[in-house]
């Protein structure tokens, strides 16, 4: 993709911007009714489309309306694009991403919940915070690992946020029964059709002290990528439910989803590469996704 290419591209996504942040603000102001919901959905499928990214999913993702906490292994900034053109959902995330230039605003547009990860009491406020939103209906995403990997390696996931599914069934909160884990597998199997090798992985994940702006350029430059989002067998927790042993399966799920997604596509048989909107088919993910 050229520069101009890029340009043109950027300023169409910043002009539906400033046509949609005022709406969008209104409806979270007063209501937080469909149409703060739907425009990010709608604003993440405008990138996917323009910056030529295909989203696919396999297994069977949280019915609609049923809240559920999510827990994904976390590779790059565009897990955030992929999974938020899905439907509408919330993340929780470093609370030094809600001081960053137009990131920020974007996730505070998402209703994202930002947590002091060095303070040990912000715990349970953001507990307290998830669990409310769970019991109020929403669909909220945790990166379980906890920051960013290489896309090869799974580090383990954290059990602490994992509290606000406990926080989801108090009394306070609305009582419900149970609240549904629902682990999550993110890969990245192709790019401009052809599997992705080891050493194309670090201009797609995003780890470690890369710095953004470079790693955007890559993005940009380097044409059509595939994310395959894999939903695994969700776990009922109830107040009986062990919140490190219920951790610990959705990491295992995590783990091995990765695994069939290393076998789910020879590496001969690249397939077609078609930028669009996110949405459902059959399994056509990931080699390369290795050690985990």
């Amino acid at each position: 993709m050229t520069r101009v290419g890029i340009a043109l591209r950027l300023a169409l996504q910043a002009l539906v911007f400033a046509l949609v942040i005022g709406p969008h603000w209104l409806s979270l102001r007063f209501g937080r009714g469909r149409l703060a919901a739907w425009i990010p959905v709608l604003f993440h499928r405008l990138f996917l489309r323009l910056f030529a990214v295909r989203v696919t999913q396999s297994g069977t993702p949280p019915p609609p309306g049923e809240p559920a906490l999510v827990l994904s292994n976390h590779v790059s900034w565009l897990d955030i694009v992929a999974l938020g053109s899905l439907r509408p959902l919330s993340f929780v995330a470093k609370s030094e991403i809600e001081g960053w230039p137009l990131i920020g605003t974007l996730a505070k547009l998402q209703r994202t919940v930002f947590i002091e990860r060095a303070k040990r009491a912000a715990t349970a406020s953001v507990n307290a915070t998830v669990g409310q939103r769970l019991a109020d209906g929403d669909l909220i995403v945790l990166f379980a690992e906890g920051t960013t990997g290489d896309g090869l390696h799974l580090l383990p996931f954290r059990s602490s946020l994992v509290g606000a599914a406990r926080a989801a069934l108090t009394a306070e909160t609305g009582g419900l029964a149970r609240i549904r884990l629902q682990p999550l597998a993110l890969s990245y199997p192709r790019r401009n059709g052809l599997p992705v090798t080891r050493a194309e992985r670090p201009e797609i994940a995003w780890y470690g002290d890369m710095e953004l702006a470079p790693h955007l350029a890559l993005f940009a430059q380097r044409g059509p990528i595939d994310v395959h989002i894999r939903w695994g067998s969700a776990i009922a927790f109830e107040a009986a439910t062990d919140r490190k042993v219920a951790t610990a399966q959705a990491e295992a799920a995590v783990r091995h989803a990765l695994r069939e997604s290393r076998k789910s596509v020879p590496a001969g048989l690249p397939a077609p590469v078609a930028p669009g909107i996110a949405g459902e088919s059959a399994d056509v993910s990931a080699p390369g996704i290795a050690a985990v």
